[in-house]
């Protein structure tokens, strides 16, 4: 299963594969030819509550991955739709925060992987 996270301010490169923007709101700047997506997955992404909380402080990231779980884990169809498409090609969840290890991206990978 092959699931990686990348900015949306990083270009799309052939080995990203599938590529899902997992954000409520649309990364600042990037248009959609540059965004090249596939999917855009707004209800895998935190709450708007959750988002605001977190506010990307890392001192609350691990807080935050445990409420985003448990946020996810109404989302069973789709987190499987997901994991099936991982198992047959590359999957890139797309993000726009700056931080690149504290971000909802990365709990979702971790939990699909």
């Amino acid at each position: 299963m092959s699931v990686q996270t990348k900015r949306a301010y990083e270009p799309a490169e052939p080995g990203d594969g599938y590529r899902v923007l997992v954000e409520r709101l649309w990364p600042r700047g990037v248009t959609k030819e540059a965004a090249h997506l596939d999917e855009w997955a707004k209800e895998l992404a935190p709450s708007t509550e959750l988002r605001r909380w977190f506010g990307h402080d890392p001192s609350r990231f691990e807080e935050f991955r445990r409420r985003y779980r448990a946020e996810l884990a109404e989302r069973d169809r789709e987190l499987d739709a997901l994991r099936q498409r991982a198992r047959s090609e590359a999957l890139t969840l797309v993000y726009g925060a700056r931080d690149t290890e504290h971000n909802g991206a990365i709990v979702l990978a971790e939990l699909l992987r």
